[in-house]
């Protein structure tokens, strides 16, 4: 199927920046990011990606999820799976299905939004195999009020069920004859997100941390904007040569891409410290400026991601708040 109507509005809201990354015209020019949105993987049908990897997309389109979660399956024989995907009869049945000759020895999870960690119990219950990954969502923070609803409504919300046999670290590997996954740590579009290395072919499992299709959305209190910009230059600094994301097709060129996901974040944290120095003071001034050609409906989830800038910016000195960074907060230039 091609890209939902809705996801295209969204990808101009999910930017910020770092002042980690190095920051020069010559990324800015030879970076320029170009997101791939031709992705259209047959929902049920597990496709061959390479000698190692499989995939099988989950049914369920959206502006958040694009054509649906990306379930990758690694190895053969005994194999383990990535991201199980929703609490979805329809997509276990058919994964289970397509496995029927192999052996399931393990399950990985990237984050615990409902769309990629639910379908590991029922996969569990079918396969006996272990639930390895990411932690259970413990958030660090609670928004308040408001707040608190439109955060729940924009992330879809948390896999409350999550329950690893094992919680993985920074350099544990998952190992079988043929294949090894190594965690490599990742927050900041959650808190207890993962990416998963496969060295045998230097590919790169990227979750919702980074995406052809679009960027990330970061949103607090769960969402550290911080947090994922380190996460990203950490990336940058890999030797990775293709990264299979939760959604959407492969990313190719994955640190060009990381940079030019960079230069776009400065871009609008940039937008956002004009804005403050004009004298605008709340974050729905902001959105109003900043964002002028995004419909109503995705102003909400707009005001999210200049909270999650703001927070960043209170965090690092350069702009102050008049209490609690939330979405009522006024704030001010440094």
């Amino acid at each position: 199927m091609t890209e939902n109507a809705a996801a295209a509005p969204l990808t101009r809201y999910y930017l910020s920046m770092s002042e980690t990354l190095i920051d020069t015209a010559a990324e800015t020019a030879a970076d320029e990011i170009s997101f791939n949105r031709s992705f259209e993987g047959p929902p049920g049908e597990l496709v061959r990606l390479s000698p190692l990897v499989r995939r099988m997309v989950a049914g369920n389109p959206g502006p958040m999820t694009f054509t649906g979660t990306c379930t990758y399956v690694v190895g053969s024989g005994e194999v383990a799976i990535i991201d199980p995907g929703p609490d979805s009869p329809r997509h276990i049945s058919a994964l289970i299905g397509a496995l029927a000759r192999e052996n399931v020895v393990a399950i990985l999870v990237t984050h615990t939004h409902k769309d990629h960690s639910p379908g590991a119990r029922a996969l569990q219950q079918a396969t006996g195999a272990r639930i390895i990954g990411c932690a259970p969502f413990a958030p660090a923070k609670q928004a308040a009020g408001d707040e608190a609803g439109k955060i729940i409504r924009l992330e879809g919300a948390h896999d409350p069920g999550h329950a690893p046999e094992k919680i993985m670290r920074e350099g544990e590997a998952f190992e079988t004859s043929d294949f090894s996954l190594v965690c490599v740590e990742t927050p900041g579009h959650t808190m207890n997100h993962l990416a998963f290395c496969l060295p045998q072919e230097q590919a790169l499992f990227s979750g919702d941390h980074v995406m052809a299709w679009s960027t990330s959305v970061i949103t607090p209190p769960d969402g550290s904007m911080r947090d994922y910009m380190a996460s990203l230059e950490k990336l940058r600094l890999r030797d990775d040569r293709i990264y299979w994301p939760g959604h959407g097709g492969p990313v190719t060129e994955p640190q060009r891409f990381v940079r030019a996901l960079a230069q776009h974040r400065r871009q609008r944290e940039r937008a956002i410290l004009a804005r403050l120095g004009n004298g605008d003071e709340t974050i729905e001034a902001i959105v109003s400026r900043v964002y002028e050609s995004l419909a109503p409906a995705l102003r909400a989830a707009a005001g999210l991601s200049v909270l999650a800038h703001l927070e960043d910016l209170v965090d690092r000195g350069l702009v102050t708040a008049d209490g609690p960074a939330t979405l009522a907060t006024h704030f001010h230039p440094a």
